[in-house]
């Protein structure tokens, strides 16, 4: 029995078993804790990664699988996902139904919604301390960039704030069926030690969106929808309203800032 790859689910399955026994290898786990770490797949597919984790005795793994055919070759082919396997969509799984406590992720994950699945790896980022994933390259080189490059956007603000971001190593199109157009990158996201942010957390989601929304603009133009909110929630005069945008960080296009600046960028709204 082989799954047919459905375009629709941004299917490509992995085959090269020693790549799934790197991305395997790189989900690092407490040692000597006594307690399985709890960990979610997302998108097992034919199980050529989950066949390494179910060895694991360090880890307690479930798989949340889309497809009704993946999850029939994986309950036949794999005795030891009866009980872990969940046939889902993870963009809509309760999470809380199937976690009580910290939970780590990993997978191969679906290109066409691998930012959706960051975003809510996001919403639940208290309760992920780590992201081992392999997605398109060009992704991985955005999330993992730093400030002051075209490719540093959204997402790298948003999570580079929250995580530690570790580029791992690249997957070539040969190591998956059917091959993909471009190339793969496998990284690693490590929770950091930032407990909350120094402004309202939802506007600061906003700013950094709105501010990448027309990149190629100076964020005193991309940035206009907040600033002229605020203006008329204060009652600005011209005069004031001119004052606020005179900040040297209006000057700025989006990619050269910072989290940090982001952070000081939403406090100034």
């Amino acid at each position: 029995m082989q799954v047919r790859p459905k375009k629709a689910l941004g299917q490509h399955f992995l085959t090269d078993l020693s790549v799934a026994r790197q991305i395997a290898d790189a989900l690092i786990v407490p040692e000597n804790s006594g307690i399985n770490t709890d960990v979610l797949e997302i998108g097992p597919g034919m199980g050529v990664l989950s066949q390494y984790l179910l060895e694991r005795g360090d880890i307690a793994l479930k798989m949340v699988e889309i497809d009704p055919e993946s999850v029939d070759y994986l309950l036949v082919n794999f005795p030891k996902a009866n009980g872990a396997l969940i046939q889902a969509d993870f963009l809509k799984l309760d999470l809380g139904r199937f976690f009580k406590k910290d939970f780590c992720v990993i997978g191969n994950f679906p290109y066409n919604i691998s930012s959706q699945i960051f975003f809510r790896i996001l919403d639940h980022k208290d309760r992920i301390p780590q992201v081992v994933c392999m997605i398109q390259k060009e992704v991985a080189e955005r999330i993992a960039e730093k400030p002051g490059t075209k490719v540093y956007g959204i997402l790298s603000v948003l999570l580079q704030t929250w995580y530690d971001i570790e580029y791992l190593f690249t997957v070539g199109e040969g190591a998956f069926n059917p091959p993909p157009k471009v190339k793969s990158a496998v990284i690693r996201l490590r929770r950091n030690a930032r407990a909350a942010l120094d402004c309202d957390e939802s506007l600061f989601r906003t700013v950094v969106k709105t501010g990448f929304n027309q990149r190629r603009k100076t964020l005193r133009n991309s940035l206009k929808p907040l600033i002229s909110a605020k203006a008329e929630k204060e009652g600005w005069s011209a005069e004031e309203l001119a004052r606020f945008v005179s900040a040297p960080v209006f000057d700025l296009r989006p990619e050269k800032l910072g989290v940090e600046d982001f952070i000081a960028l939403t406090k100034l709204f």
